[in-house]
């Protein structure tokens, strides 16, 4: 491909020319995501723009490249034209193999490549064992006062026969013979070369001729186990509870993970609980609304007087501050609200009707007063 007819390096990756060097790499990093032959085997579109993207990046990476190339275009690079200081040639006038992913040229493309696809090899470091989640049911007074409940785990615990090495006693694991310990092997030839995960060791880097017989070289068993795990007060549905140290085991000497209890809080027959506040209902007699009597109702802490102000009407809410739901991890505790339902009274007497219409005539009131709304006009 010629001077005349390469493309420009700015627009290969989609940047402006006065681009900083971070937007260099990011515009790099997000087209090598999308072209790498790893991600489009077999695809010869993809395998041209990634080797058009990887040119462009070299020359625009270099301040002394892009400089020439800002100056003079591509012609900065053709043979004969001043040091010829450009991209190597070779391949499509780019080709430098896998060693120029060794580091033999370009601004930093091993650790770009290494941060895009990372290492293929699975990590034969310690790793965390896996977290295990549970559900569980608790009534409304254990998410208000908290206990201690038991939870029956199932999970995978270390195999007391090897210690977790999932080999034989006096047999320990050997280096993989076909990637040598590096858990991978290089596939395809020059520019093409990738890392593949080794299919004998899988990617550990070693293997393990002699597997222990109780565990079948896994290092772990399947272990039933009941557990004490302490609900706080104050938890709530979806709230999540951490025992630690009590979930898969690790891998190569790792620590165990965790164990997450997750509260589903069931339903209560008098309280309704919204966050940290609860609600309930209060029957009231028409003489209690009147004249404002104290009335006993159930609270979280057991009966209490409730005193109604005089004159309460049905759907006033009564605050009982503090008679609510512990916060989750301290802090604080909610509100009981008491909603007031006057009751009327059924089976009056005629002396009863006759006080009644007593009353209104000294207490005379229109409850309709201010309603606006006069209906709809006839069809």
């Amino acid at each position: 491909m010629g001077a005349a007819t390469k493309r420009d390096y700015y627009e290969i990756l989609g940047v402006k020319k006065g681009a900083s060097e971070a937007e260099l790499k990011k515009a790099f990093r997000k087209l090598a995501r999308k072209y790498h032959p790893d991600v489009n085997p077999s695809d010869k579109t993809a395998e041209h723009k990634f080797k058009e993207m990887n040119e462009a990046y070299e020359v625009l990476s270099d301040p002394k490249k892009r400089q020439q190339y800002d100056q003079f275009g591509h012609a900065a690079f053709d043979a004969g034209f001043g040091q010829g200081a450009g991209p190597s040639q070779g391949f499509g006038g780019f080709t430098q193999g896998a060693d120029f992913f060794k580091g033999g040229g370009g601004a930093g493309f091993e650790d770009i490549f290494s941060n895009i696809f990372g290492n293929r090899a699975r990590p034969r470091g310690p790793t965390k064992g896996e977290d295990i989640t549970y559900s569980v049911e608790v009534d409304l007074e254990d998410a208000i006062f908290g206990r201690t409940m038991q939870v029956d785990l199932q999970r995978d615990a270390t195999c007391s026969t090897c210690s977790g090495s999932g080999s034989q006693p006096g047999t320990s694991r050997r280096t993989c013979p076909t990637c040598l310990g590096s858990g991978s092997v290089a596939q395809g030839r020059g520019f093409m070369q990738s890392a593949q995960i080794c299919t004998t060791c899988r990617g550990e880097g070693t293997i393990n001729p002699s597997p222990c017989r109780t565990c079948g070289g896994r290092g772990v068993v399947q272990k039933s186990e009941r557990i004490n795990v302490k609900i706080p007060a104050g938890v709530d549905n979806g709230s999540k509870v951490r025992v630690a140290g009590m979930g898969e085991p690790g891998e190569h000497s790792g620590p165990a993970g965790d164990v997450y209890i997750i509260t589903k809080v069931r339903p209560h027959g008098y309280f309704e609980r919204k966050g940290d506040n609860l609600y309930s209902e209060a029957n009231v007699t028409m003489k209690e609304a009147v004249f404002g009597d104290k009335i006993e109702i159930p609270t979280v802490d057991g009966m209490v007087w409730l005193t109604l102000p005089p004159g309460v009407q049905t759907g006033q809410q009564l605050k009982l501050k503090g008679k609510g739901v512990p916060h989750f991890g301290g802090g604080g505790v909610g509100d009981h609200y008491v909603t007031i339902k006057v009751v009327t009274p059924t089976g009056v007497t005629h002396r009863g009707k006759e006080l009644l219409d007593e009353l209104d005539r000294l207490h005379p009131a229109d409850p309709r007063k201010e309603i606006t709304f006069r209906g709809f006009r006839k069809r």
